[in-house]
């Protein structure tokens, strides 16, 4: 089998020709920055190691388990990072978290927290774009702490973890405070897409607002004066979480949107 015939052979049972190209590169031991490479090379031969390989990532993918998974590794604001079944998959969107935070916080050497950190994508990506400040990452999870602080120790970035449920092992007052913590409501529909991914870094009670509630009302005892709560939400919550915020005393509160155009994160600014 030749590798364009290993391809549309993928794209014919239904997968997604991208995905197919991804999969493909991966079992071949190249980079996804490669797929020009599978084009110039489409009669080659697939050996038949690669290609049983090839095989079985491609029926996982169909049953939707997600890619990152199936390679091990995602990027995430220009980082490579490791992923397994132990953490949410990072999303683009998650991005706008982070160019938020980059925006709001000016000082040199402020302090930031990352809550509920997963792969330490938001926690990571904030340490290698300003390597000055002193960033920590907490998650509830063991498991997700030991994905993280491998990411942490294969970039070389020194962000600090802590394993805490929110702010419970967190002592030190910070000029911001990050999260993307779980905010799906138990029993939504989008939750049979996501079946391959931790449960417990994705519901969060009834409305999906438990844990945000608990974040927002712990905020303001561990922000510094002028600090910045910035939270990542679900697609119909910005009204909420913003009422929420303003009912915690935070101020100059406001919503940020995603690629998609959606309000997908939400904060305010501590000013006692």
């Amino acid at each position: 089998m030749t590798l364009t015939s290993a391809l549309q052979a993928a794209l014919t049972v239904g997968l997604d020709r991208l995905d197919a190209q991804l999969l493909l590169l991966h079992v071949l031991g190249k980079t996804p920055a490669e797929r020009a490479w599978l084009v110039a090379h489409g009669d080659a031969r697939l050996p038949a190691q690669e290609e049983k390989q090839f095989q079985a990532l491609a029926e996982r993918r169909l049953r939707g388990e997600p890619l990152a998974y199936l390679t091990g590794h995602a990027a995430f604001y220009g980082l490579d990072l490791a992923i397994d079944a132990r953490v949410l998959v990072p999303r683009p969107d998650t991005e706008t978290l982070v160019d938020w935070a980059l925006e709001v916080v000016t000082s040199q050497h402020a302090g930031a927290v990352d809550l509920g950190t997963g792969s330490g994508a938001v926690a990571l990506a904030i340490q290698n774009t300003r390597p000055a400040w002193n960033v920590t990452a907490s998650d509830a999870s063991h498991a997700a702490l030991a994905v993280a602080r491998a990411n942490a120790k294969r970039l070389r970035l020194p962000v600090h973890f802590v394993h805490s449920h929110w702010f419970d092992a967190i002592p030190a007052r910070f000029e911001l405070v990050v999260s993307n913590p779980p905010y799906i409501a138990a029993g939504d529909a989008h939750l049979r897409a996501l079946s391959h991914e931790p449960a417990q870094a994705l519901v969060s009670g009834a409305d999906g607002l438990d844990d945000i509630r608990a974040i927002v009302a712990q905020a303001p005892s561990h922000l510094a004066p002028g600090g910045w709560l910035l939270l990542e939400h679900g697609y119909d919550q910005a009204d909420r979480v913003r009422a929420l915020l303003r009912h915690a005393g935070l101020g100059d509160v406001q919503s940020r949107r995603d690629l998609a155009g959606i309000e997908r994160c939400s904060g305010g600014q501590f000013s006692p």
